[in-house]
């Protein structure tokens, strides 16, 4: 009973971190480095409101879901 009372807590504290929101600028630069390690040369990426319209691909979500990071070729 112990062992299910303490596999269940570390399960909830990781969940909780697993869940926690990313910074704008830190998921950006995630994206970034992921996006040069392909091979990409040409694109932005921009920080948008939720409900910013963009003909722009949606790449990411950050602050708690508040912003989105777009990706633009050129």
């Amino acid at each position: 009973m112990k062992t299910m009372s303490l596999t269940l807590g570390v399960f909830l504290i990781s969940a909780n971190a697993w869940a926690a929101p990313k910074p704008c600028e830190e998921l950006k630069a995630e994206i970034d480095a992921k996006l040069k390690a392909k091979g990409v040369a040409a694109y932005s990426l921009e920080t948008l409101a939720t409900d910013a319209q963009t003909d722009a691909r949606v790449v990411g979500s950050c602050e708690a879901g508040t912003k989105k990071i777009v990706y633009k070729k050129g």
